[in-house]
């Protein structure tokens, strides 16, 4: 199981409603996608510990999405004991941190920026996280994907069946074969493939194929959705989507579920941005703070029909 929280949802301006933009996506370690500012205080709102989080992923350079990872550092360095923490943001970030470094007594050692790419940045010990590029003004922009690896089910009872015992069970895991009085088994007679679980977020972008095609057959989209098909002219003039063409990406990338972010504080709750959406892809809602999302294989139950769970947040 994967758990998506929302700690931000809003466009370039918070709003009494929505705190800047900031994911956290919580697997066997915690990530953040975005650090917008005050994310450390939604976290905290939200009952994940700051000192857990594993590497936060930056995926442009407009200060709505990096602001609020500053305090974070300095919380994290006062208050634990860890060495280092690993952020990946677009080139020029680096320049940042050495500029104000020493003015907060920062060692460098403490920080392992690296720069944000194409291609898998981060490997678990059953997933990959991915960045990929998009466009969003003229800014280096990437969107960002967790592909959890594909998992083999075994089945013990038709293993059973065929004739193995003790420690063939292990061994045919293993090598992916076994003999069984003279007879080999394959992995595949007794297992079964289950697809890994994947979650696309795709940053501040115009809508583009090629986000489509990274995120096909998706469990969760996260898509810019920053305006309404009134102000289409808007969102091509500042490089972002509507919630419409953020939901025929969806329809296209053939995903599970759609999750509509960076609300302009002109929509309010975002009534009418879920409405679009859903005139195009039914499984569609627009993401509010502090919404939890239990992402599960299939087959398993998660949250509601569609995965969606507001949680309170618990305060520290």
């Amino acid at each position: 199981m994967i758990t998506v929280t929302f700690l931000g949802t809003s466009g370039a301006i918070p709003s009494a409603r929505r705190s800047m933009p900031s994911i956290a996506l919580k697997y066997d370690e915690l990530f953040l996608w975005d650090c917008g500012e005050g994310c450390q205080r939604e976290m905290m709102r939200r009952g994940l510990g700051y000192g857990s989080v594993k590497a936060i992923f930056i995926t442009h350079l407009h200060l709505d999405h990096f602001l609020g990872i500053f305090g974070l550092i300095e919380t994290i360095r006062m208050n634990t004991q860890r060495e280092s923490l690993l952020i990946f943001a677009p080139r020029g970030f680096s320049r940042i941190v050495e500029e104000i470094s020493p003015s907060m007594g920062w060692n460098p050692s403490f920080l392992d920026i690296r720069e944000m790419r194409e291609g898998e940045l981060y490997r678990g010990r059953d997933y990959s996280i991915l960045g990929f590029r998009v466009q969003h003004q003229k800014r280096a922009a990437f969107g960002l994907a967790f592909i959890e690896d594909d998992k083999n089910k075994f089945n013990e009872a038709k293993a059973k069946g065929l004739g193995l015992r003790g420690r063939m069970f292990r061994e045919i895991q293993e090598k992916g074969e076994v003999v069984v009085e003279g007879k080999k088994v394959l992995l595949s007679e007794v297992s079964r493939v289950r697809k890994g679980l994947k979650i696309v977020y795709s940053g501040d972008t115009i809508p583009l194929d090629s986000t489509a095609e990274i995120s096909l057959g998706a469990d969760l989209l996260i898509h810019d959705s920053t305006f309404g098909e009134d102000l289409k002219d808007e969102a091509v003039e500042r490089g972002h989507s509507t919630a419409k063409e953020a939901a025929k990406i969806a329809k296209k990338a053939k995903a599970k579920r759609l999750a509509l972010t960076h609300i302009s504080g002109r929509y309010n709750a975002g009534g009418q941005l879920e409405e679009e959406a859903r005139e195009v892809f039914a499984d569609s809602f627009v993401a509010q703070d502090g919404m939890e999302i239990e992402v599960v294989p299939e087959g398993k139950k998660g949250t509601d029909e569609k995965g969606e769970k507001e949680k309170p947040g618990k305060s520290k």
